[in-house]
């Protein structure tokens, strides 16, 4: 098993499994500050991990669904796990929407405490937002093993920019 595989199984082993993970997701704002710069903008928000990708459901009037649509790239730190990272956000429509069955059902599942108190299902702006991981680093054994993985190029070892 190389290196990426050892850090997917790390991934997995924190993040899978149907778990309801709550995750830092960053987002850039819409509009400049005072000096013409674009500010972060970070969140919590639910989220279930499956093959290199976040899942959550939210709402496409949401700030942070703004802010995707006009640039999707943000980053991710999923708490306490030693995992953060860059992904692509991409708004996969409508929870009900026939595509999204099968993935709907592992949503209700994974978020069933609190799924229908907090989602509308019938609101056609009740979305699923999917986020793509591009890259991240796993930390191991409290820093005795990093690991930075590319999921683009599916390797280890990652530019030094993205440090």
């Amino acid at each position: 098993m190389g290196r990426f595989e050892e850090g997917l199984k790390i991934i997995e082993e924190r993040c899978g499994n149907g778990k309801d993970n709550v995750i830092s997701l960053a987002t850039i704002a819409l509009e400049p500050n005072e000096d013409g710069k674009h500010r972060p903008f970070v969140r919590e928000v639910d989220a279930m991990y499956e093959d290199g990708v976040f899942y959550i459901t939210t709402y496409a009037t949401s700030l942070k669904m703004q802010q995707i649509e006009k640039n999707p790239e943000v980053a991710f730190a999923v708490g306490g796990e030693w995992f953060s990272g860059n992904g692509i956000g991409e708004n996969l429509g409508w929870i009900k929407d026939p595509k999204n069955a099968t993935l709907r059902e592992k949503l209700r599942k994974t978020f069933a405490p609190w799924y229908d108190m907090a989602n509308n299902e019938e609101d056609k702006n009740l979305v699923i937002l999917a986020v793509r991981i591009t890259n991240a680093t796993v930390i191991k054994d409290h820093h005795a093993v990093r690991y930075d993985m590319d999921f683009v190029n599916k390797t280890e070892g990652m530019d030094r920019r993205f440090r």
